[in-house]
């Protein structure tokens, strides 16, 4: 017999675009009039498909489309697809952080959520108060957060500054913490977006472990959203694929992702990617593109194995910022992170960055990684990493090596070595 702890029911959810609360409720009354009456929506132009990767003439457009499954209690549930699926939507619905447009979301327990980092907490509190801060949304006393605190304290790695405001902590340390709490103050429901891949190795095997731990000893629920392919393999029996709002399909991980992998492989290479600007954050990158060891755009997204090339950044600071760093994450098409570098791994130092624009190149030289598909995450940070701009998987990118049999070889890297071989 099914022991459903979460069940999600025609969900939906639409957004607005353009000016923000301009004739909403006259449009909202217009929209349920038509509604019950079993018309269509009035704001919809015919024709309009929820294709968001092309430009439609619509003021809205459908972040979610009739979302329907279920979830066990001790199940574990990939949700996994490109950026702009509408993973996150899903869920910030889930989590009741947002609400949905139509549909109704049925669940049993309290559930727990790390969407982002930093989510739920206070950044003029100690890292102790937000702990009994997080407790008490989630409904637990003062003595039940005080049973729990030093396992949580523990299992962060963060003791020695547990009395210190979290604004000081970098996004590494507020996820360790975060974590901690989602998972400790034993919610029925644990729901963990992308924000792991900020932690370290040794800290995702960590908390990939605790996971494991609490859906299997405890019977509790997770639903885990990441790019990495080989931990969703890992962690999670059953996943569902989301495209362009929709659940496209749904099954066992072990079918679920090569179906999503080949798919992944087959599309076209993103080489150039320009992000829309906003004038309320402190900073912000404002175009990535994949160029040639000469600076010139690489536009099919293509390179060699033996081929110098890198990657050309253009970012804005709002205002001044005394101390910065930036890094660059590239995973392959599993989803391995294959490549992670910080630039203070080179230079020993942050750099100040004064109000303006900024232009920076990240050459790759002497490239060791095989032919296979790439996908680039670049990220932006304050000294504590509590400001910051994660652009995830936004560069796609392909290695080819025709001319050699090595490409059918397991690995991820060609490293050069020396052989030396003597008759003795």
């Amino acid at each position: 017999m099914k022991d459903i702890i979460l069940k999600a029911e025609n969900i939906s959810k639409q957004y607005r675009l353009g000016t923000v609360g301009t004739g909403t409720l006259s449009h909202d009354l217009n929209r349920w009039w038509h509604t019950i009456r079993g018309k269509e929506d009035p704001y919809l132009k015919v024709g309009e498909t929820n294709d968001r990767s092309s430009k439609g003439n619509s003021d809205y457009v459908w972040a979610l489309q009739d979302i329907n499954f279920e979830v066990n209690r001790g199940e574990v549930l990939g949700i996994i697809g490109k950026n702009g699926a509408g993973k996150s939507t899903l869920l910030k619905i889930l989590s009741k952080v947002t609400a949905p447009t139509t549909g109704v979301i049925k669940s049993r327990g309290r559930i727990a959520s790390l969407l982002e980092v930093g989510t739920g907490f206070n950044p003029e509190l100690t890292g102790r108060e937000n702990i009994y801060l997080n407790g008490a949304i989630l409904g637990m006393t003062k003595k039940e957060i005080t049973s729990k605190l030093d396992e949580i304290i523990a299992f962060s790695g963060c003791e020695r500054y547990i009395d210190t405001p979290t604004k000081r902590y970098s996004s590494g340390m507020t996820v360790r913490l975060a974590f901690a709490v989602a998972a400790f103050l034993e919610p029925e429901i644990l729901v963990v977006d992308e924000v792991l891949a900020v932690g370290d190795v040794e800290f995702q095997k960590k908390a990939i472990g605790k996971m494991q731990d609490i859906s299997k000893s405890e019977g509790r629920t997770v639903l885990f959203v990441s790019h990495n392919m080989t931990t969703i393999n890992n962690l999670c029996k059953n996943s569902i694929l989301l495209e362009n709002g929709k659940i496209f399909k749904s099954g066992p991980t072990a079918e679920i992702v090569p179906y999503y992998l080949s798919s992944s492989q087959s599309e076209e290479m993103i080489s150039k990617v320009i992000f829309e600007k906003k004038a309320s954050k402190l900073f912000q990158f404002l175009e990535a593109k994949l160029i040639t060891k000469s600076g010139e755009f690489i536009e099919n997204g293509i390179v060699s194995t033996s081929q110098e090339y890198g990657f050309e950044l253009e970012y804005l600071f709002n205002e001044q910022v005394p101390k910065c760093h930036l890094t660059l994450i590239i995973k392959n098409s599993s989803g391995e992170v294959v490549l992670f570098l910080d630039r203070s791994d080179f230079y020993q130092e942050f750099f100040v960055a004064e109000t303006g624009k900024y232009k920076a190149r990240i050459m790759i030289q002497n490239p060791l990684l095989k032919p296979d598909v790439y996908f680039v995450t670049f990220g932006l940070s304050n000294q504590y990493s509590n400001v910051n701009d994660h652009q995830f998987d936004v560069l796609k990118y392909r290695i080819e090596d025709i001319s050699s049999i090595r490409a059918s070889r397991q690995g991820v890297l060609f490293l050069p070595t020396e052989w030396e071989m003597n008759k003795i």
